[in-house]
């Protein structure tokens, strides 16, 4: 049995989740059970970044323990995820104990290395990406392109540095062979246009003074903490058993996918493949990156007030209707916008009209003639044409998935329930005939496939469809929004 590795990101718990994050948890979770009805061991990984200085700045803000904090937000994380019926099979928290031991071993790796370095600093920090930036990656304002409007800090301290100068070389050589693959293309030139400038060391710790004195302490120094993005990286190390657990470790390591939006695209394709190379650890397979969410062509923002509740729309519209819309609306490598109207049109259209309207002609007149999808005398559709769709479309859905082009494996699966229409208009199997059995087994054939299909996308309704073609109480999958 194959293993396969799948990491999200790792959110920061500053807040609570998105529905940015929701789309990332759905499209990992995608990646994940379609690799386990191919029959590999899938171990799908998640966390919450609890030691970056944001946190501690919420934390203050609200008024409460930073541990509580970051252990409610977490918790939110957690309760998103099941919302969607996104399956992580190990949830890593950055504030525990096994996660600070896992860094702190990756520092000593790096450092034994030789590249590992103190000196005193002066840059422009940005918080929300808690990161240095230097003037030329600064927009005409002096500001950072993934927060307009929010001030630069000044700071000046002694820390500790990484000599990521070292391994631009090599990490050209990784991601031009495609050694270390990063999807879409787009992303991956980016990252060698990247490569091509100077790379600057760049600094991986902070003072106990401006860290606060959260985080994971620096080996040998108490007086730093590690950089967030150097701890919080590692815990999809720390997650399978880094420093902790070898053989479980050396089972999972390296990860087949790390799944990320497109602002850390850097920390993941440059910094992190440094830091795993100085350590002498192996580099993940692939990096998938997907876009952002707008809403109504705006980027989310409280300011604003345009922030959309995940957990509100799996109460309002169901979970599978909010991973149809994020699978099927928002291209999978670009940015893409919501709106309730979209939503609302996208759910009458495919799925009240389209799947559901489908499922419930067919079981219905399936019913009426006292025919089940498992009587032995349907193989396969008698029809030829819908026979090579099928065939077509199980390819089509595999390769959109190998790519992670998930709603181009969505248009594939409803171009079969369009074709599964146009039978039904053609040969009126409401009506008596000599056809009609053949006609109705081949629709149930059919749906039993779309509803095979959409098991990694739609996981409940797919078990949903399959029950009813087995003889279970008729239902109406998605009713129709007024």
């Amino acid at each position: 049995m194959t293993k396969f590795y799948i990491t999200t990101a790792i959110p920061y718990v500053n807040s609570r989740p998105h529905l940015g994050h929701a789309l990332e948890f759905v499209q990992a979770d995608v990646i994940a059970r379609s690799r386990r009805l191919k029959g590999d061991d899938v171990l799908l990984l998640s966390g919450s970044d609890e030691n970056a200085l944001k946190n501690v700045q919420a934390a203050e803000k609200a008024g409460a323990p930073v541990q509580q904090f970051i252990d409610e937000n977490a918790r939110l994380f957690a309760d998103l995820a099941r919302a969607l019926g996104v399956q992580f099979d190990v949830f890593q928290k950055g504030s525990s104990k096994d996660h600070h031991a896992s860094s702190q071993k990756l520092w000593e790796l790096c450092a034994k290395a030789g590249d590992i370095y103190k000196k005193s600093y002066e840059g422009l920090y940005c918080v929300g990406c808690e990161t240095f930036y230097t003037a030329s990656e600064l927009d005409q304002n002096g500001e950072c392109f993934e927060h307009p409007g929010r001030k630069l800090e000044k700071v000046a301290e002694e820390n500790y540095f990484f000599k990521l100068s070292g391994y631009q070389d090599k990490i050209i050589e990784l991601i031009e062979k495609d050694e270390l693959r990063i999807v879409p293309s787009a992303k991956k030139n980016e990252m060698l246009a990247f490569l091509k400038q100077p790379l600057q060391d760049i600094s991986i710790s902070r003072s106990n003074e401006r860290a606060k004195n959260w985080g994971v302490s620096v080996p040998g120094d108490d007086s730093q903490k590690m950089y967030v993005w150097f701890d919080a990286l590692n815990i999809y190390q720390s997650g399978i058993g880094f420093g902790s657990d070898e053989e479980k470790y050396k089972k999972w390591w390296p990860a087949d996918v790390h799944v990320i939006g497109k602002g850390i695209t850097r920390f993941h394709a440059v910094y992190w493949p440094a830091f795993l190379l100085s350590a002498g650890l192996s580099l993940p397979k692939t990096i998938f990156v997907h876009g952002y969410i707008t809403v109504d062509g705006q980027k989310m923002s409280k300011t604003i007030g345009n922030m959309v509740d995940p957990f509100e729309l799996v109460v309002k519209y169901g979970a599978d209707a909010v991973r149809y819309f994020l699978l099927r609306e928002i291209p999978a490598t670009e940015d893409g916008d919501f709106s309730y109207e979209k939503f609302e049109t996208r759910y009458n259209a495919d799925l009240a009209g389209g799947l559901g309207n489908l499922v419930a002609r067919v079981v219905t007149l399936a019913t009426k003639i006292n025919l089940k999808v498992q009587d032995s005398s349907l193989k396969q559709a008698s029809n030829p044409k819908l026979q090579t769709l099928l065939g077509e479309t199980k390819q089509k859905v595999e390769n959109a998935l190998d790519e992670f082009q998930f709603n181009e494996a969505l248009v594939a699966i409803w171009e079969v329930i369009h074709a599964c229409d146009k039978y039904i208009d053609e040969k009126k199997p409401w009506s008596e005939s000599s056809e009609q059995k053949q006609v109705i087994g081949d629709l149930l054939l059919v749906i039993g496939e779309i509803g095979d299909l959409l098991k990694p996308f739609l996981p409940e309704t797919s078990e949903r469809i399959l029950k009813q073609l087995e003889g279970g109480t008729r239902e109406i999958l998605f009713p129709r929004l007024p």
